[in-house]
């Protein structure tokens, strides 16, 4: 039995199905907005925090939806990644990715929490101070997981 189930894990050249099946951003971005919207959807549910189960559907799942895109769209480059993204290893370009999306979505968090509330009639609400944790760890998973699915299908090294 022992070698189906080898066999039925792997494809023709001896990779997993996994790192042999192609790179599809829409299929991404989906996932990408699914799962932190039903598992920070859940905990919220579970937990009895309202709060968390309406922001696992907006600023948790949308950002990391728009990031999945948006680093996706990066990464492919039109079909044909830059030469640096592949030659570099795996853990390098994603820790490079992570701390640049991360640390912008930091921005964009802090820049909303102070700025709407002066400029505009929205008054300060903990959902605007949520934001400066959703946004950024949202963006560092969504980009950690494009990323490194991305790079198993580019059949760059493996370091």
């Amino acid at each position: 039995m022992p070698a189906i189930k080898d066999r039925a894990a792997k494809d023709g050249a001896g990779r997993s199905r996994a790192a042999s099946r192609p790179f599809v951003l829409w299929r991404e971005v989906l996932t990408a907005y699914a799962a932190p919207a039903l598992m920070a959807g859940t905990a919220g549910v579970v937990t009895g925090q309202r709060d968390l189960a309406v922001a696992a559907c907006t600023s948790i799942a949308g950002t990391s939806a728009v990031v999945a895109f948006l680093v996706g769209t990066w990464l492919r480059h039109g079909g044909r990644p830059r030469r640096w993204t592949t030659a570099i290893p795996r853990l390098a370009l994603t820790v490079l990715l992570v701390v640049m999306t991360a640390g912008a979505a930091a921005l964009l968090a802090w820049a909303a929490a102070h700025w709407l509330p002066a400029h505009t009639t929205l008054p300060v609400s903990p959902w605007l101070d949520r934001l400066r944790i959703d946004l950024p760890v949202s963006a560092a998973l969504a980009t950690t997981i494009v990323t490194l699915r991305w790079r198993s299908t580019t059949g760059a090294s493996r370091a």
